[in-house]
């Protein structure tokens, strides 16, 4: 049988799902006999029943001389048969697993029992945000040397006898622990007198000259117990300075009850609460995380830490927001044109139906795109292709969608602009100075992407050989659910309020039921009747025919506005570009507002992802709230006390997998950005202590948490920001994915690349041919 294709899907079938009649080539020898045509038809009969009419005419058991090219026919027939019967059998058999039959009462029991858990939480929730007012730090700005030293009363905190005190000190700090030093010193006072000294919090400042400059500031933060033995304690802080010059720094102190000794239990809780909500989704993503950001806020109201709404406005990063809102907006006057239609038609004709050809294509594309441009960008650009190409293959786009996104991850691992981490790390002052530039960083990590994408390609190949990438339905059929769909969700999202808006919502669902009442009829016309096959050469006739630009001046005027947007995000960095990515966005978003001429700007707005853009919203403050609560410290300090505590020969081996593993498997569930924000100075600190300096140099550490927080967002579908916006714009075409289905794909992916990426670390940096020190 090693002249039969077997396993292979073949080319593209349209209208029907039959086998192609050709997929076997004619000149190739056919080397079977009617006894395995035998067996294999039987395996049909014995798992699946009796085969469809496409092999009943052929007389082929028990005929050695039949016809050479009517056996190819039915063993080509009987193979495709075989591997897409086969893996419906195995999704009949996942079902069974993990799909519980419930009554109508039973789902009725379950959703009222979720709604009322989850009001009864954000009731709860509400009393605690609401019970106190906004906190705000006490602050203090004082100026001390080494001859003049400052007390500063906690009358609040003595008033209240709060158990616990955050100490903020902000100024021109040095990060490097070395003299001068400024120190600030918890004092218990009776009756005037001072008792001891509870606590000291020391930082180092800049030596120089008289420093008054608190606009490039530096904060650092100390949280001292406060222990009250009678009633005649009362708390102060003592400000001294080793500095020969006098310094203006800012000293902030806020009260906190003891309580807040759990907030990092309180945030782990929150977070895994999210991640249930998501997992199993109970609610839509969106929902979770606005309630996840309320808990955290909430949670940081019980802590006396209630922000204020500007602070939380703050949190939201407006040039993520602005970005995605200028390209969906770009890419929702580009779809007018026809041009993702023509570049799936294009793809199809140059890979000639070829199914992994095309996916092949798409993940190189995409991950090599992402390591120079945004890989948010490149998704937002390429998912409308995709899914239009998924559609003329008759393929499911969901997987192809995950596997393009996957790989969009990985490429913008590869440059210091590929990915927001690695902006972070090569941005910051210390790992400058330490000689990492853009060209060594990009160097090194492309060299380490290049063996993950090679295994990670064989990983996708691995996967997806018992996951059906072909569509379940024929193109007809497949179509019709796909307009069903988008007609239900157009007809959802009307809110009724005028008789008019309720008689435009009958019609649509009017339609629906009409579209519903045309699918019944093809499903049951195509179980009664056979269609005709057509090769892919016809094929493309057909949608060469269907799939057209359809305005050209248009798709001018966009091209031209996108390519000099492109430029931009390429050249945004340079010293004289005044110019970040989400400004470059409005910027091109506008402009091709005005150079359409579009007069129904409600169309266009529709095709926004608002609820994507929310959800990235509540994101931000639930992370920024986790790492209010300490979470993210929490995790930093944890990874710098097991280095520590490690054999001085194996710090740095311990170094590497330590940071590169808890990065990875931290940005597959908490927000890349804030967690290499907090790293970074971890890892600073780490390569400067005088007793780890020898053992920890600062690079490979810098390699470590860029591999691990950026691969490591493949994880779960909320792991990247780029993840959730495919999951938004495909949704929005009618093709949602769950979180399940891209956590079977993402998170063995991300152990796979992160796992390639330490042996490279380790090759280069923890053996005899180490290197890039």
């Amino acid at each position: 049988m090693s002249g039969i294709p077997l396993g292979t899907t073949g080319q593209p079938r349209y209208p029907s799902q039959t086998p192609e009649t050709s997929m076997i080539p004619e000149e190739t020898e056919l080397m079977t006999n009617s006894n395995e045509t035998t067996q294999l038809l039987q395996k049909h009969k014995t798992m699946y029943g009796e085969p469809n009419g496409n092999v009943d005419g052929y007389d082929i058991i028990g005929e050695d001389d039949v016809n050479p090219r009517e056996r190819r026919r039915a063993w080509s027939e009987l193979a495709v048969m075989d591997e897409e019967m086969g893996a419906a059998e195995a999704r009949k058999q996942h079902q069974q697993l993990f799909d519980v039959k419930l009554t109508k009462r039973q789902k009725r029991i379950i959703r009222i029992g979720k709604i009322a858990t989850l009001f009864t939480c954000m009731i709860v929730m509400a009393i605690f945000f609401t019970k106190d007012a906004e906190s705000e730090t006490i602050q203090t700005q004082v100026a001390v040397s080494q001859e003049e030293f400052t007390w500063i009363n906690m009358s609040e905190v003595n008033e209240v006898r709060y158990k616990r005190v955050r100490v903020h000190i902000i100024g021109n700090l040095a990060e490097n622990a070395t003299e001068p030093f400024l120190t600030v010193q918890l004092v218990r006072t009776r009756d005037h007198h001072i008792v001891e000294v509870v606590d000291n919090f020391t930082v180092s400042l800049i030596d120089g000259e008289t420093v008054v400059n608190l606009e490039e500031a530096v904060e650092e933060e100390k949280t001292f117990k406060v222990p009250w033995d009678s009633k005649e304690d009362r708390f102060h802080l003592h400000v001294v300075s080793t500095t020969d010059y006098y310094t203006t720094v800012v000293i902030g102190h806020l009260g906190m009850p003891s309580s807040s000794d759990d907030a990092v239990i309180c945030a782990a809780i929150i977070l895994v609460g999210v991640y249930v909500l998501i997992g199993f989704e109970l609610v839509h993503r969106t929902v979770a995380a606005m309630v996840g950001s309320f808990a955290a806020l909430a949670t940081l109201s019980a802590f006396n830490e209630r922000p204020s709404m500007e602070v939380v406005m703050t949190w939201l990063d407006y040039e993520t927001l602005a970005l995605l809102w200028g390209m969906m907006t770009i890419v929702a006057i580009f779809s007018e044109t026809g041009f993702f239609d023509w570049c799936a038609l294009m793809s199809y004709k140059i890979a000639k139906g070829r199914m992994w050809v095309l996916i092949t294509i798409l993940c190189m594309f995409s991950g090599i795109v992402s390591a120079f441009l945004d890989n948010v960008t490149t998704i937002l650009l390429l998912t409308p292709v995709t899914i239009r190409l998924c559609e003329v293959l008759d393929l499911d786009p969901k997987y192809v969608l995950i596997a393009e996104v996957l790989f969009s991850n990985i490429g913008g691992t590869a440059t210091a602009i590929g990915d927001p981490p690695n902006v972070i790390i090569v941005s910051n002052a210390d790992i400058a100075e330490a000689g990492i530039d853009f060209t060594e960083f990009t160097i090194h990590m492309m060299i380490g992407i290049v063996f993950c994408m090679a295994a990670g390609y064989g990983l996708l190949r691995l996967m997806y050989r018992s996951i059906s990438l072909k569509s379940l339905d024929p193109p007809e059929i497949q179509r019709l659910r796909h307009e069903t769909e988008i007609w239900r969700q157009a007809a959802s999202r009307i809110m009724v309020t005028t008789n008019e808006e309720n008689t435009v919502k009958m019609l649509l669902l009017q339609k629906v039921y009409g579209l519903e009442s045309e699918l019944r009829n093809k499903i049951y016309e195509r179980k009664h009747a056979q269609q005709k096959i057509m090769n892919w050469e016809e094929n493309l006739e057909y949608l060469e025919d269907k799939y057209k630009i359809t305005d050209p001046i248009l798709l001018g005027k966009s091209g031209f506005v996108l390519t000099i947007a492109i430029i931009l995000f390429f050249i945004h960095s340079l010293d004289n570009v005044y110019l970040d990515l989400g400004w470059i966005a409005i910027i091109a978003a506008m402009a091709l507002l005005v150079l359409s001429d579009i007069n129904d700007i409600e169309s266009i707005m529709h095709r926004v992802e608002w609820a994507t853009l929310i959800f990235f919203a509540a994101l931000f403050v639930l992370m920024e709230g986790l790492t209010e609560l300490g979470l993210i410290d929490f995790i930093g300090n944890v990874v710098a006390d097991l280095i520590r505590g490690v054999p001085e020969e194996s710090q740095l081996t311990v170094a590497i997998i330590l940071i590169l593993w808890v990065s990875a498997i931290a940005s597959s569930f908490i927000d890349n950005i804030p967690f290499t924000t907090a790293m970074v100075p971890v890892i600073v600190n780490l390569a400067e202590d005088p007793e780890l300096k020898d053992s920890l140099p600062l690079k490979p550490m810098v390699w470590a948490l860029a591999f691990g927080a950026c691969l490591g967002g493949n994880g779960t579908l909320i792991g990247a920001s780029a993840n959730v916006v495919c999951a938004g714009i495909a949704e929005q075409h009618g093709y949602r994915f769950t979180f399940y289905e891209f956590f079977r794909v993402g998170f063995p992916m991300m152990l796979v690349t992160t796992a390639v990426a330490m042996i490279y670390l380790l090759i280069c940096h923890s053996t005899p041919i180490a290197w890039n020190y």
